[in-house]
């Protein structure tokens, strides 16, 4: 078998065999086929795509190219979720401990901020003491004990993804759909979870801009999961504004907080609700998912789930009196609010212009080893849909500096759009697959 005639194959727009495809990866992997033709190939999946087949195949080969977590010593169905990335979504922070409350053990691995989206293990640590370095054990143990454990992911898994990223990223090559799907399914099938529920956003702040193409990706990502003999069931919700109001990694978990107390922005609350129900109903808990969202509505009524949430900080190291101390989150040393200069609805907001404001204030990354900055970013007052007058609260600036603030103040005036006339809010789950 020769490289070059794998390359020949996809470039006519043929399909490949299971045999050929792991041929590739482990060669890859292995280095003993080199960048220059792995590159050729990448884009020539770029351009001619790949069948479900070939997605699926591809998925389990990289899946299996190091090493994985067995789940199977904790009882019960494990379902995990994931997340295509976008501005202010803290919604694992909620829906998780939730899911945990209602007798779903939760097993989960989640990345750091990159680029205008944040990152899940970067909003934990920005709880005093909460560490995200846990051993594989000690990780499971948590789980089996208490339900629930939130850690990064480790270094060992998906060794064939971390060498084909980087050399997407440096070929053009990102924004393949089937390249895409089976990088992220790759990582959840090896994280050992029996099934996935998938929030695929759109829009401005995503990274899916156009609606069409994140359909295309979930159904991709669904097809290829059920296909491993997994259970996927993907919804897509729309992030042409941020979730919620808070961005930034301490403001996002008092957002958090303040909406496993139930009083959290309306949207927030409704992902986190959908998304619970489908798992409930996933893990059958529940009949439907509709009967799941019930559930979890009266978890977050009686408080369980802000309950879990604390038991989660604590088993972690955190100082879980944050649940209801939201003071001893970091602070930013310089508060400045941004008003609005005109009349009317806010017709649009510049999300993803946003989330790249907050990261220049240090809330997020632009590069991984950049240092984020956990009390930093922004308090949103308004979204679309809102009427206001001049003088009217936009959002407040948290920032380490009178002049980084002044700065990003100007800038969030540049993302609002205005309208005289009165603006819809829109949908915020279109679709569920």
């Amino acid at each position: 078998m020769r490289v070059y005639d794998l390359i020949w194959k996809k470039r006519e727009g043929l399909e490949m065999t299971p045999e050929e495809i792991a041929f590739l990866i482990a060669g890859f992997v292995k280095g003993e086929i080199p960048d220059y033709q792995m590159s050729a190939w990448c884009m020539a999946v770029f351009f001619r795509g790949m069948t479900f087949a070939e997605c699926t195949w591809l998925t389990l080969e990289m899946a299996k190219s190091g090493g994985t977590v067995d789940l199977t010593e904790i009882p019960g169905i494990k379902i995990d979720k994931h997340s295509t990335g976008g501005v202010g979504d803290k919604t694992s922070l909620v829906l998780l401990p939730l899911v945990a409350a209602a007798g779903i053990p939760v097993a989960k691995m989640s990345g750091r901020a990159l680029g205008h989206t944040g990152g899940t293990i970067d909003k934990l640590e920005s709880i005093p003491g909460f560490r995200t370095n846990l051993s594989k054990q000690n990780f499971l143990e948590q789980v089996s004990k208490i339900g629930i454990g939130l850690i990064g992911q480790t270094g060992d898994l998906v060794p064939a993804d971390k060498r084909l990223y980087a050399l997407r990223d440096l070929t053009a090559t990102v924004e393949s759909i089937p390249l895409i799907a089976s990088s992220i399914v790759s990582k959840k099938l090896a994280a050992g979870a029996d099934a996935v529920i998938l929030d695929v956003k759109y829009g401005d702040g995503a990274f899916m801009q156009k609606y069409e193409d994140a359909h295309l990706l979930a159904e991709t990502m669904v097809e290829i999961g059920t296909r491993a003999g997994r259970r996927f069931h993907a919804i897509l919700s729309d992030m042409n504004q941020p979730l919620g109001l808070a961005i930034g990694n301490s403001l996002e978990v008092a957002e958090a907080i303040h909406t496993l107390r139930g009083e959290g922005p309306t949207d927030l609350t409704e992902l986190c609700l959908t998304l619970g129900g489908y798992m409930l109903w996933m893990s059958k808990k529940a009949a439907t998912p509709k009967a799941g969202e019930l559930i979890c509505e009266e978890l977050l009524r009686t408080g369980q789930g802000l309950a879990k949430l604390r038991q989660l900080i604590d088993a972690q190291g955190g100082k879980a009196e944050v649940t209801e101390d939201l003071s001893l989150l970091p602070k930013a040393s310089v508060k400045l609010p941004v008003r609005a200069i005109r009349a009317g609805w806010i017709q649009k907001l510049n999300c993803r212009a946003l989330g790249n404001i907050a990261m220049k204030l240090g809330a997020g990354r632009d590069r991984l080893e950049d240092v984020i900055r956990p009390e930093v970013g922004i308090q949103l007052q308004a979204k679309i849909g809102d009427r206001l007058h001049p003088e009217d609260l936009l959002a407040v600036v948290h920032a380490h500096t009178e002049a980084e603030a002044r700065i990003a103040a100007t800038e969030i005036l540049s993302c609002y759009t205005f309208s005289e006339q009165p603006v819809e809010k829109g949908e915020l789950i279109r679709e569920i697959i």
